[in-house]
This record gives C-alpha cells, sequence and structure tokens, in this order.
C-alpha cells in the first residue's frame, strides 16, 4: 500500500522538479546566516525570566536552536504558495525539532504550540504530519492517524500523521535536506530526495513560518524560500 501512495504522490515530485523551475523565483534566504533579522522568538519561559538563556542563536555562520527552554522562532512575515528548503543537523544526541508552516494563533496548543501543520523533524520520524490547531488529509489516514473518531487538532486527540517511508535521514551528525511545498491547500515533504509525506485540504493556506525549540540542539544552515511565481 505505501508503494501504491508512494508512486501517486510522486506525481508531484515530477511537477515540481526543483526550486527555479516549474514555476518557482528566485530563493530568498531567511536566514541570513548572520543574525535573526527578520525573526522573532516565542518563548513561554522567558516571559518572567528575561535572563533566561535564549532558546535560538546564530554561531559561526550557522542557526542554532538550543532545544531549551522550549519555544518557537517565528518569521515576521507570513507567507504562500512557495518551496521550503531547510538544510539541519543534529550537533549531539539526536531528538525532537521541526519546521511549523501556516503558524498563527500564538501558544495555541499546550500554552506553547501555535496553531499551524508541523513539519516533524524527529530522529527516526522525519515527514510526520502533526496538527496544531490546523487540519490535513492524507491518503489511507485511518492507518496512518488511527481510529477517525479521535482524530482532532487540540490536546488529547490524534493529531500524528505518520510519514510513508523509513530510513531517510542521514546518520546523525551528517546534514539532511528537508524540502516542505505548500500549493493552495496541499502540503508535500521531502527528506533527503524522499517524498516522505503528502496532505491535501489544509485548513489553512498561508502563514508564517517557525523552528521549534523542543529538547536537544539542532544546527541549521540554510531556510530558503522560493516563491510559486
Amino acid at each position: 500500500m505505501r508503494a501504491l501512495l508512494l508512486a501517486a504522490a510522486s506525481l508531484s515530485l515530477v511537477a515540481c522538479a526543483g526550486p527555479g523551475s516549474a514555476g518557482y523565483g528566485d530563493g530568498i534566504l531567511l536566514f541570513n546566516g548572520q543574525n535573526l533579522h527578520g525573526w522573532y522568538s516565542d518563548v513561554p519561559a522567558a516571559d518572567d525570566n528575561p535572563e533566561v538563556t535564549p532558546s535560538f542563536a546564530v554561531e559561526d555562520g550557522l542557526l542554532l536552536s538550543r532545544g531549551k527552554p522550549g519555544g518557537h522562532l517565528i518569521t515576521e512575515d507570513s507567507y504562500s504558495d512557495y518551496r521550503l528548503e531547510v538544510e539541519y543537523r543534529w550537533t549531539a544526541e539526536p531528538g525532537n525539532c521541526g519546521i511549523l508552516v501556516h503558524a498563527s494563533t500564538p501558544r495555541r496548543l499546550y500554552g506553547m504550540f501555535p496553531q499551524s501543520i508541523e513539519c516533524q523533524m524527529h530522529h527516526g520520524n522525519a515527514g510526520d504530519f502533526w496538527c496544531i490547531g490546523e487540519d490535513i488529509r492524507v491518503p489511507n489516514e485511518v492507518e496512518r492517524r488511527g481510529p477517525q473518531e479521535e482524530w482532532g487538532v487540540d490536546e488529547g486527540k490524534r493529531r500524528r500523521i505518520v510519514n510513508l517511508t523509513d530510513g531517510s535521514e542521514n546518520p546523525v551528525g551528517e546534514w539532511n535536506t528537508m524540502v516542505i511545498e505548500c500549493l493552495g491547500d496541499t502540503i508535500s515533504i521531502w527528506v533527503n530526495g524522499d517524498l516522505v509525506n503528502v496532505g491535501h485540504d489544509c485548513t489553512a493556506s498561508s502563514g508564517q513560518i517557525a523552528i521549534q525549540a523542543e529538547g536537544v540542539p539542532c544546527a541549521f544552515r540554510r531556510v530558503e524560500l522560493f516563491p510559486y511565481e
């Protein structure tokens, strides 16, 4: 079944051969390699303690998510119809992080996560969807999400939609490339060239982009957006 789903979803990969082609414009570097211009942090632990160690920083040309305290680095601007390319690696023990797209209402979930669709980077699960106040449909959803009566986008509901592949991530310490394509109400994810998830009928089609701090350090050397024209 998964092979059939991947074969069908590969049509999206053929239609969008790469940035700069198939209708995509020139890349926009969301991370400039020098500072966090164009981004702001939303870290609940900093609300009452401005001296808390920042969860996000720039060191040696890399954007670092330190993992703790938990929170998000969020773009000041909102985006729609684009292809986002992110290069990341775990700097120590692997763990959890993610890229959120179509982000809007701050702290919608658990007093920390903005309303969005998360494109999971958790080691071993890169490419899962997590629904955070927004929802999305995928083929064979009962198998990948669980009983339909338990689906939802808030606390206590089945918000995780498992990706389609295993083994797409590179060994720990090596750089990975995640590509997230948002076109209309469809979101597609590639990890190191493998198409790992495609969702449709998303309840949002635009919003901010966010990077998580969720447990362990993760480094980013490129965060580049290609607008669809």
